[in-house]
């Protein structure tokens, strides 16, 4: 019974020392929590936006044989639907905008011209979200606008266009809901018969292609 008391204590003074010494150690270390993987950017859902740029392109009339280079500025909205796949992302996109787009050519006494006063975009687009939050996609679909032809002897005449568009793209999303484009477009919108407004003595058919560079800036509902 002694010798256990002794033990006992012997044991007591032994642990006293490294008890003290805990007793000043800061709490536990707790280990960092580990890497978490960035949040990406969903493309699902209704969007709108707006979109400006340069457009240039080719117009030839047949009577007078003449061929102009229309450029100018863009302007408007832009309304969509993406639905996410994985990391595929298929849509739908249209826009509407103001055009600048004008050429001349010398005909007769004076200049004809080609204008386009307004050019809208109705496509599919299919993105790859396998970048972080870039996508990058290729477009194409119907694309229809004003075309103007004017000659300073016979007048001019207005007509609604429908051809083609294809083009491609690349996005990014910068917030959660926002997001930042740049696309490059060609648009083809046939041609039309401008009759003998145009031509003066002969039927006159007149054509429209565009070049064009566009950026734009998109909210995601």
């Amino acid at each position: 019974m002694k010798s256990r008391i002794i033990l006992a204590g012997i044991t007591a003074v032994l642990v006293a020392p490294f008890a003290a010494n805990a007793a000043d150690l800061p709490p536990p270390y707790k280990a960092q929590p580990g890497l978490v993987a960035p949040v990406y950017a969903t493309w699902s859902g209704f969007y709108v936006g707006i979109n400006g740029g340069y457009g240039f392109g080719k117009s030839n009339w047949d009577s007078p044989a003449i061929s102009m280079d229309p450029k100018g500025g863009l302007a408007g909205g832009t309304i969509g639907y993406n639905l996410q796949t994985g990391h595929w992302v298929w849509g739908l996109e249209g826009d509407i905008d103001w055009s600048g787009m004008s050429g001349d050519a010398a005909c007769g006494i004076g200049s004809c011209t080609t204008k386009n006063n307004w050019l809208g975009t109705a496509r599919a687009r299919i993105g790859y979200a396998g970048w972080n939050n870039w996508l990058p996609y290729i477009t194409g679909g119907a694309a229809f606008g004003d075309i103007k032809a004017e000659n300073p002897v016979g007048g001019s005449v207005s007509k609604t266009q429908i051809g083609w568009t294809a083009g491609l793209g690349v996005e990014y999303a910068f917030r959660s809901n926002w997001s930042v484009k740049v696309e490059y477009l060609y648009a083809d919108l046939g041609k039309f018969d401008c009759g003998t407004t145009c031509g003066v003595t002969a039927p006159d058919d007149v054509s429209f292609k565009a070049n064009l560079v566009r950026a734009g800036v998109n909210y995601r509902f």
